[in-house]
């Protein structure tokens, strides 16, 4: 029986959805990644690439990221056949627009535009959705820097941060946490957007060949907005702040380990740095040398004045949990 509401993307099943549209979406959770933060001086947008075989040539032209016109640029999960008709749309609008008022269009009237397509694809016969979604990022005079998400269904939406495709449940989860509204510059939608990869991407080491970034920056002086693809070697600076910092968190996390375990098990009331001694081994492998070198005094102070007052924010906040109990017991008695 539901086998009759697959054939047709007119047709709505009697729990009242369309499963064509939602075909679509599930063919995009399925496609390379792509994720677009909103700054406060410009927009990034990021794109997976894979490799289907290692035979194939580079290409040197984008295969996620697409620059629609000046001020308008769009990055797409999902049937790349679906996208290249679908973004000379995109650019057939701005360019109408364009002759037609002799200024550029307005961003969220291009996205509506194409999104009328995209909806009427799912609503007359012998069609069927495109199995495309899209980020765009744009500036224009009117709303400044923005970014938009559309789906198969015609649906679009302006957003802070977000992503689309393969683990974006995941990948959104992480932007929630870590995104900083009114605060982030692009510089940190930059880190950002390489801490996201890193979590979300099957594959055990970053490397510039599996991503692209686009920037959009306008400026104010000139009246000129700028699209640029970084680089691989400006990827690869990225790529090894990120490990970086990631390195310095983990001995940190073991630093302060150490101390919890000393404190739980030394028959002491109360841990001093005349007590232990802490040596650190790291590596550069930049310079390919090896340090090895004893945490002084001052050091040790600081890890265990840190111990002891994450202890006493987690006593008493296990206070506070055990009156609100209290109090609950009291009021249902």
């Amino acid at each position: 029986m539901a086998r009759r509401y697959d054939t047709r993307a007119t047709i709505f099943s009697p729990e009242g959805r369309l499963y064509q549209v939602e075909y679509a979406l599930e063919a995009i959770s399925h496609a390379g990644a792509s994720l677009g933060i909103l700054a406060e001086n410009g927009v990034v947008l990021a794109g997976e690439k894979r490799n289907i075989s290692p035979l194939l040539d580079d290409v040197k032209y984008s295969e996620k990221i697409y620059k629609v016109h000046d001020d308008l640029c769009c990055s797409v999960s999902g049937i790349t056949s679906d996208a290249n008709v679908l973004i000379n749309e995109l650019r057939l609008i701005g360019q109408r627009y364009l002759l037609t008022y002799q200024e550029p269009a307005p961003i969220e009237y291009i996205v509506s535009r194409l999104c009328n397509i995209k909806q009427a694809y799912t609503q007359f016969g012998g069609k069927r959705p495109f199995g495309v979604s899209f980020l765009y990022m744009g500036w224009d005079k009117h709303y400044g820097y923005q970014l938009y998400q559309s789906d198969p269904s015609g649906n679009y939406g302006g957003w802070k941060a977000t992503c689309v495709g393969h683990n974006s449940q995941t990948a959104i989860s992480i932007l929630k946490q870590e995104y900083k509204i009114g605060e982030t510059q692009l510089n940190d939608a930059l880190r950002l957007a390489i801490r996201v990869f890193s979590k979300t991407l099957d594959t055990t080491k970053l490397t510039p060949e599996k991503i692209e970034i686009a920037v959009l920056q306008h400026d104010d002086t000139t009246n000129q907005t700028t699209i640029r693809m970084l680089k691989d070697d400006e990827l690869t600076i990225l790529i090894k702040q990120y490990e970086d910092e990631q390195s310095e968190t983990q001995l940190n996390d073991a630093l302060r380990l150490a101390i919890r375990v000393f404190s739980k098990t030394l028959d002491t009331t109360k841990l001093t740095p005349e007590k232990i001694e802490i040596a650190v081994l790291q590596h550069d492998d930049t310079t390919n040398q090896t340090t090895i070198r004893m945490l002084k005094d001052d050091e040790l102070t600081i890890l265990i004045k840190q111990y002891e007052d994450e202890q006493s924010k987690l006593e008493a906040d296990r206070q506070k949990q055990q009156q609100a109990t209290s109090a609950a017991e009291k009021d249902k008695k």
